[in-house]
């Protein structure tokens, strides 16, 4: 696909005696220096060494570079015997030869699993977790976009900890979302089987150690430990050929919304708000790229980098931005595709705390409105929210309003309603302006998108 380089990130050496206990075969260090990997593309390897670190426990992250035979040398290093796939629907074409040949080599747990939907919808996440436990899979490969990939770290995590499970149903242990998420508490951590995620859009849950998913009663629910991070990630872009606008464009656009959340939380350092920039003009760029060619290679990966950059940086003690907490339960409530809830509420939610973050926003004008124009001065820049908002409406399948998700004012009304009486105090400590009441939450929330220019 390209011409990568290697880098390696050193990393500090622990004592002899301690185990890797992100693998299931609790491997012992020796005393030689352990690394982490990563391969990008040459155009890129200067930029990568500053802002693409490799993340705490994961062994590597792969840009631009087969899938297939990645996965499976891979594969091979962390000496995996029953490997248990998980992929959405949309990528099991394209993977059926690759899941034939892990057949073939006797490495298949079982049939590909497709059974998680958008969000990591309850019924088929158990499912997932109860067969990977059935066959006794000793490694989770997720294919497709970030339920997926949040989907395998729940059956890492119930891999883990089903021997401990109290209950018998039928003769085997059964997992509960209550059972699994009480497992991320548990301490010491069992060890987690490794898992190597294959993404097709940029969602980058694959980069985190956080973890969500949807109850049967549309609740936004997850988990959170360092050792659910995941062991290896591959970006193959033949992956995402075929992905339909709103995944391909939406995934991509929750890029800018991290990056964005980064910038202006209350939390961030000014090298947090220096990576998350660095991340919203290279996606900035990628989106740009791939609304001309919409399969264009390095459109993509400055997609995937880029939104990279802005994920780590968000996850650097800023997790969650108030932008994504506020669409995550939007999300959940009405079944709404997460990119569709930023391009309906990141510039009304921008537009909220404005004045409060107007330095911040400044930076994210420039970076947004700047590109080749580097002479242009930034006052003459359109604010924050105007661009975000304009960006939007160029992106193809992407939601620009919430009339397109088939959200109505009542709804809004009551959703505006719950997030204030039950979540308000963290609304308040995560958004540098606070909402008084449901009213004002409400306000935000049907704010004209016209009004964005004023």
């Amino acid at each position: 696909i390209c011409e990568p380089i290697i880098i390696l990130f050193p990393q500090p050496q622990p004592p002899a005696s301690l185990t890797n206990n992100h693998h299931n075969c609790n491997t012992t260090y020796n005393n030689t220096t352990m690394a982490r990997r990563l391969s990008i593309p040459k155009r890129l390897a200067t930029e990568a060494r500053q802002a693409l670190l490799v993340p705490s426990g994961m062994d590597a992250v792969h840009v631009g570079v087969p899938f297939d035979s990645t996965a499976l040398s891979e594969m091979e290093q962390l000496k995996v015997t029953k490997v248990y796939v998980m992929a959405n629907k949309s990528s099991k074409p394209m993977v059926e030869n690759f899941v034939k040949t892990l057949d073939e080599k006797g490495v298949l747990a079982a049939p590909i699993n497709c059974d998680v939907s958008m969000g990591g919808a309850e019924d088929g996440l158990l499912k997932a977790c109860n067969e990977a436990v059935s066959v006794n899979a000793d490694c989770v490969l997720t294919i497709g976009g970030g339920a997926v990939q949040d989907a395998g770290k729940f059956v890492r995590l119930w891999l883990s900890v089903a021997t401990a499970a109290a209950d018998e149903i039928d003769g085997e242990k059964k997992a509960t979302v209550q059972r699994i998420l009480a497992a991320q508490n548990k301490d010491p951590m069992p060890p987690l089987p490794p898992q190597i995620c294959c993404p097709n859009s940029f969602a980058m849950a694959e980069l985190t150690h956080v973890a969500g998913l949807v109850t049967r009663d549309n609740v936004k629910s997850g988990a959170s430990h360092p050792n659910m991070m995941p062991t290896v990630v591959i970006f193959d872009t033949t992956l995402s050929r075929g992905l339909p606008d709103w995944v391909r464009f939406g995934t991509a656009l929750r890029g800018i919304e991290h990056a964005i959340g980064a910038i202006c939380h209350p939390k961030a350092t000014d090298d947090i708000r220096a990576r998350a920039l660095q991340g919203l003009e290279l996606v900035n760029k990628g989106l740009k790229g791939m609304v001309q060619n919409p399969d264009s290679e390095e459109a993509q990966v400055n997609c995937y980098l880029g939104g990279w950059m802005a994920i780590r940086a968000l996850n650097t003690g800023c997790y969650p931005s108030i932008a994504h907490f506020i669409q995550n339960q939007y999300s959940a409530r009405f079944n709404v595709h997460q990119g569709a809830c930023s391009g309906i509420l990141s510039a009304r939610i921008l537009h909220h705390h404005r004045e409060e973050s107007s330095l911040y926003q400044k930076s994210i004008s420039q970076a947004l409105g700047m590109e080749d124009n580097g002479d242009r001065e930034q006052q003459s820049l359109p604010s924050a929210p105007q661009l975000v908002s304009d960006l939007v409406v160029t992106l193809p399948g992407v939601a620009k309003d919430h009339a397109d998700a088939k959200v109505d004012e009542e709804m809004l009304r009551d959703f505006a309603e719950y997030m204030y009486n039950q979540h308000g105090e963290k609304l308040n400590k995560l958004s540098p302006k606070s909402f008084c009441n449901a009213e004002e939450f409400f306000e935000m929330l049907t704010l004209p998108i016209a009004s964005l220019a004023e």
